[in-house]
């Protein structure tokens, strides 16, 4: 190892998580979708209105696909970790991977099992691969499982420079790019972020300065605080829910999210989706730059029947 290593990967691959204990309610779950867009541009919008409010005499509200990310969020990060050593304000969320198992309860307690499945030296940055399977405590059913992908900047250089380390326990399908199609999308969606969207979505949990704090921002080379990556990935998969599954979430089986670049709050996005089988490739951009946020796709059970 070099003299600026920051990771011994035997410590950290080694390393046994404790159990977590996460739970949520239904108002966590409205804040949420208000959060990520929901019911912004019409308040009564009847393929989100379900999100926040027991529409037709629902018992329950309905619970959007990627509120699973929050499951994930930076939490196995925020522990002393035996053999990691990283500058928090470092670091970059590279890819969310979601798998959901069944639709998600509006209220549970879950309990998260966190490992690292991956770990990777970049010379100026460590890649490092965490999963995280959420447990219902009360049945013990497996609802979902998130895999995460964080650069740590400045943590790279810890192995020798003419074998740079490298392990991943993780599926080649699930880390492969995702290739944007050349012919006219099947849909495109155009929605507004709100100013505060950062200020509103942080509510659910994350509170990195980096997306309320104008000095941090400034500091991380940004002109003001940006919007959460996984936020504007509820964007994306909110729109594909409404164009391609006709407001039906439960059609919804994985999501990939690969975040190419920041958005500020208050930029317009437009996604652009394409089928292929029962995947949905899409692509996020920001209107006003023009400029790819975010691509990914989402895999279906089935398309919608009126498609």
């Amino acid at each position: 190892m070099g003299d600026g290593s920051h990771i011994d990967p035997r410590l950290l691959l080694s390393h046994k998580f404790p159990e977590d204990t996460y739970t949520y309610t239904e108002r966590d779950v409205a804040l949420y979708a208000l959060g990520t867009g929901g019911c912004t541009r019409n308040a009564v919008d009847h393929d989100e209105l379900k999100y926040v409010h027991h529409e037709d005499g629902l018992k329950h509200i309905k619970v959007l696909p990627t509120f699973a990310a929050l499951f994930f969020g930076t939490g196995p990060l925020d522990k002393k970790i035996p053999g990691l050593q990283f500058d928090p304000q470092l670091l970059l969320h590279g890819q969310q991977y979601i798998e959901l198992y069944k639709p998600l309860p509006s209220n549970a307690t879950l309990k998260n099992k966190v490992s690292v499945v991956g770990l990777h030296d970049k010379g100026k940055a460590a890649i490092l691969e965490m999963e995280v399977k959420c447990y219902d405590e009360a049945s013990g059913e497996l609802l979902c499982m998130n895999r995460g992908t964080i650069f740590l900047r400045g943590a790279g250089g810890f192995s020798e420079s003419s074998q740079p380390y490298s392990y991943s326990n993780v599926p080649p399908n699930q880390v492969s790019a995702v290739k944007i199609p050349k012919e006219q999308p099947f849909a495109k969606f155009e929605d507004c972020t709100l100013p505060s969207q950062a200020l509103l979505y942080r509510l659910s949990g994350d509170y990195n300065p980096l997306h309320s704090d104008p000095r941090v921002a400034k500091a991380a080379g940004f002109s003001q605080p940006i919007l959460h990556g996984l936020c504007t990935l509820g964007f994306a998969v909110r729109a594909i829910i409404k164009c391609v599954c006709r407001g039906d979430s439960s059609l919804v089986k994985n999501i990939l999210g690969r975040f190419l670049l920041h958005v500020y709050p208050g930029e317009t996005l437009i996604t652009e989706m394409w089928i292929q089988g029962s995947r949905v490739i899409y692509q996020t951009k920001v209107k006003e730059r023009q400029r790819a946020v975010l691509s990914g796709y989402v895999d279906l059970h089935r398309l919608a029947s009126l498609l």
